[in-house]
């Protein structure tokens, strides 16, 4: 409940800033990125693109996976969502979509529309039905987690509870700055930024109740358990195997809505950077339906490859989710940061007095929320993740040099030896096996 609270607050503080910054900065397209590098430089801006890309494509592997594994209620042949069968079936919907987006954006997105409004039929009828079965003792049994009860296992302390919810409850919200990165496309800024607010507040009211209800309905051992998606190993002892059913098809329809709102965006992150420079202008290119072409080879290619190195993996739905979490960090932490110089600064407001000092708040509580999570992620997953930043300082050069730019400031080139130097330190650890993304 604590994770839960902290991440309510910083999400939503994140949310108030994409809304305000949608407003006060109407000329900065792209969302996360342009904020970035608005406020702190093009290197540190160029991370935050590169990193907010990193974690769209990988969201999607993470996607293609529980999409598999809710399958594998009907064909048991899935397994976990990573197996070979799974794997040619993940890449065969892939390219399929690609197909469909390189058609055109419009006709992708009314599907996602489609599937969203479908996906809220099973989620309402597990709550009402888990409201009704709660157990009020096993919740509160659940709750405290104690050690010395049959059955139960310590869960640590506090501060490591709250830790290890940290990536997962980022997870299920990365996408609230969707409408931002959007909003090129958006007939009026201002309902970039009621889109934000409007889908913070109903994803997070959903999230909670699904989350604690089912902590009152198994015991927290059975609960850690379940395999994804969990929610339907908990709804079919309340209403029999016809609820998982249900609740595996709603999965699949919703996270295969989502696995197409995340290609349109995914392609649509270097596109908008190849346009302005932050990539090189190749990626820029889009085809005669509008669609971003090359964008889309390229991050589509890159999803395929980390679908095949999947099958490596013993919880690959954890490992994607969590370095995908990890990767969106920056682009986060800077915009809130952002917002809190141009309140600071007084930049954009005029006679907006009192709202400054509002906006700096949530900017100041948004940045230490992404600091927070910076150091909840802990060590091994940055080091990971600093691998997949360190090729993106290749591709910042050769945008560099197409623009006919100086590559570095003094700063720039210490964060890029810093990202080198946590590459190579991460590699060697993972090759003596003292860390492992598998």
């Amino acid at each position: 409940m604590l994770g839960w609270v902290i991440t309510g607050i910083g999400m939503l503080t994140l949310a108030f800033v994409y809304q305000n910054l949608a407003v006060r900065k109407p000329a900065l397209n792209a969302g996360p990125y342009a904020y970035a590098r608005a406020g702190f430089g093009d290197f540190v801006g160029f991370n935050s693109a590169w990193g907010y890309w990193v974690s769209a494509f990988l969201g999607n592997v993470a996607y293609a996976v529980a999409i598999f594994s809710a399958l594998s209620y009907f064909v048991p042949a899935f397994g976990h969502g990573n197996n070979f069968i799974s794997v040619v079936g993940a890449s065969f919907c892939l390219w399929l979509i690609h197909i469909l987006v390189l058609k055109g954006v419009k006709g992708a997105a009314l599907i996602n529309v489609v599937t969203t409004i479908a996906k809220l039929v099973p989620l309402l009828l597990f709550i009402l039905v888990a409201i009704i079965a709660f157990n009020y003792d096993k919740f509160t049994l659940n709750f405290w987690g104690r050690a010395d009860v049959a059955g139960a296992t310590g869960l640590g302390s506090i501060v490591g509870q709250v830790k290890s919810t940290m990536l997962v409850t980022l997870w299920v919200f990365i996408g609230i700055e969707g409408a931002s990165v959007y909003s090129a496309r958006a007939k009026s800024r201002s309902d970039v930024g009621k889109a934000t607010v409007i889908g913070f507040a109903g994803a997070l009211g959903i999230y909670v109740l699904v989350s604690l209800l089912a902590t009152g309905i198994l015991a927290q051992n059975d609960l850690a358990g379940l395999k994804v998606p969990a929610m339907a190993g908990v709804f079919e002892p309340l209403v029999g195997s016809w609820g998982a059913a249900l609740i595996n098809i709603g999965l699949v329809v919703s996270v295969g809505g989502a696995f197409l709102s995340w290609t349109l965006l995914c392609a649509e992150i270097p596109y908008t950077c190849g346009k302005d420079g932050t990539f090189p202008r190749w990626f820029a290119r889009d085809n005669a339906a509008g669609s971003p072409a090359n964008a889309l080879w390229v991050t589509n290619g890159l999803i395929q490859v980390f679908l095949i190195i999947s099958l490596f993996s013993h919880s690959a739905y954890e490992f994607f989710y969590s370095i995908a979490s990890v990767a969106i960090l920056p682009p986060y932490v800077f915009s809130g940061a952002y917002a809190l110089k141009l309140a600071l600064s007084g930049e954009s407001y005029e006679h907006a007095a009192n709202g400054r000092n509002k906006d700096a708040i949530v900017g100041l509580v948004a940045t230490v929320y992404g600091l927070w999570l910076v150091y909840a992620a802990g060590l091994q997953f940055l080091l990971m993740t600093a691998i997949l930043f360190a090729p993106g300082i290749l591709v910042y050069l050769v945008a560099r040099r197409e623009a006919q730019r100086s590559w570095f400031t003094p700063v720039d080139g210490v964060i890029a030896a810093v990202i080198v130097a946590l590459a190579v330190v991460s590699i060697c650890l993972l090759t003596t096996g003292k860390i492992s993304p598998l």
